[in-house]
């Protein structure tokens, strides 16, 4: 009764097992039939990374499979990390990291928060705070501010950048804000 038993269990045991496979491979994401959507998953997939922030920014170029990754980062991990997961996306068949790792500067983070401070706490900025992701970016090497990311309009982009001129430490800034083109 007891062998009867076991080889019971061992034989749906070892269907179980070799039905595996087969369900891993009809589960696998395929890759995406447009450069479109190879751009949309990288995208996605940079934009999850858990420790991107408004200190960070970054942007990437497809080509052909090929994915260029762009930009600066306040953490060496981010960088390869970015990298990490582009790497498993189907589809993308190189990757070339040209991220840049931002020196590890305390003045330069105090510079971070105040910018910030200035630029979100202002009342006509601070709807751009919502969200995980906020959309503009603050970068800051050796005292420089880039602004990056996507505003509303232009009176937005202005705003910004004299908030962030006023802070005081900041040696420059680059406002390089995109204004959202609106459908008409």
């Amino acid at each position: 009764m007891k062998t009867r038993f076991l080889n019971m269990t061992l034989a749906v045991a070892g269907s179980v097992l070799a039905s595996i496979p087969s369900f891993a491979a009809s589960n696998q994401s395929t890759a995406p039939e447009t450069p479109a959507q190879l751009e949309q998953k990288v995208r996605h997939e940079l934009v999850m990374l858990p420790y991107y922030n408004i200190y960070d920014d970054l942007s990437f170029r497809v080509e052909n499979g090929k994915v260029s990754l762009y930009g600066a980062v306040t953490r060496p991990t981010l960088k390869s990390d970015a990298e990490g997961v582009v790497k498993r996306i189907a589809g993308v068949t190189a990757v070339e990291n040209n991220i840049e790792v931002l020196p590890l500067s305390g003045f330069d983070n105090g510079i971070r928060l105040r910018v910030a401070r200035a630029i979100y706490g202002q009342p006509s900025l601070n709807r751009y705070a919502m969200g995980a992701n906020p959309p503009i970016h603050i970068i800051v090497k050796n005292g420089n501010v880039t602004l990056e990311g996507v505003v509303a309009n232009q009176g937005d982009k202005n705003i910004a950048n004299i908030k962030a001129n006023g802070v005081s430490g900041v040696f420059s800034v680059t406002n390089n804000l995109r204004v959202e083109k609106k459908n008409s």
